[in-house]
């Protein structure tokens, strides 16, 4: 007679065996393919269908777990430094715009040719895009962080101010490229002042950042704000040039990005 598992379940390999189990030493090794079969069938079948586990009461009991998490929360603005509600709702609003026609003119720009001079770093290539974007004297830290000034066709981008994120340069970097060399640059600026360059590549970067995030991805922007945040606390005067480009980067990065508790609350 077969077993309840035969019947119910469909044989996929033909398993001849003698008339009964006696003819099968359980305990002895298998002699054959067939035998060893037959050995797991009847294995299977003197299991019993309903299991109960055998619980002692006394290991349920609920041990006290300690979890020690640390936050690092954004230094607040010191007061009239934070922008207001409606301001930072437009520049999400003008940010989501740029991102759109970036998307959308992306074929476009990438396929566009790049000057003689404009020799992208290679992808692992960190002290590169660091001279790359920010400029070898700013890199150093041997030059004024005051770069604003246009410099001179004859000048050396890479040596002076760095390559501007132009949209055939940002256009080419997939999303791999764009967060690594956003990690690259969060990290520089992390032991280092805040300069233009480095604010037009951040704010180039964060337009080609793709959502949802990756979890890289969520905590670089993170830190970009809160060292953003901590050097804004650190500014003595509402005049101070950096001022808007740091509320501007903590702005992005709390309501564009959702990383709500990380904003500006209206005073």
């Amino acid at each position: 007679m077969k077993s309840d598992v035969e019947e119910l379940m469909p044989r996929l390999l033909p398993v001849e065996f003698g008339a009964s189990s006696t003819d099968v030493d359980m305990k002895a090794p298998p002699r054959n393919p067939q035998e060893y079969l037959r050995q797991v069938q009847l294995e299977a079948s003197l299991c019993p269908e309903v299991v109960v586990a055998q619980i002692d009461p006394k290991k349920l009991k609920k041990k006290k777990q300690t979890v020690n998490v640390s936050v690092v929360e954004c230094h607040a603005a010191p007061v009239g430094f934070s922008p207001s509600l409606s301001w930072q709702q437009h520049q999400v609003g003008h940010f989501s715009d740029v991102r759109q026609s970036i998307a959308k003119n992306r074929k476009h720009w990438s396929s566009q040719n790049l000057d003689d001079n404009v020799l992208m770093p290679k992808l692992t290539d960190e002290e590169g895009w660091k001279r790359f974007c920010l400029g070898e004297k700013v890199y150093l830290g041997t030059s004024s962080c005051h770069t604003d000034a246009e410099p001179e066709p004859a000048l050396d981008y890479s040596k002076v101010v760095g390559f501007p994120p132009f949209l055939s340069i940002v256009s080419r970097l997939n999303q791999s490229t764009v967060l690594m060399v956003l990690e690259i640059l969060i990290s520089w600026f992390e032991e280092r002042d805040f300069v233009p360059q480095l604010g037009r590549w951040l704010y180039a970067l964060l337009a080609c950042l793709e959502k949802p995030l990756l979890p890289e991805a969520h905590s670089s922007i993170r830190q970009l704000a809160r060292r953003c945040a901590q050097l804004r606390s650190t500014l003595e005067s509402l005049e101070d040039e950096k001022l808007p480009a740091l509320n501007l980067l903590i702005c992005l990065v709390a309501r564009y990005f959702e990383q709500n508790d990380l904003a500006d609350q209206p005073e």
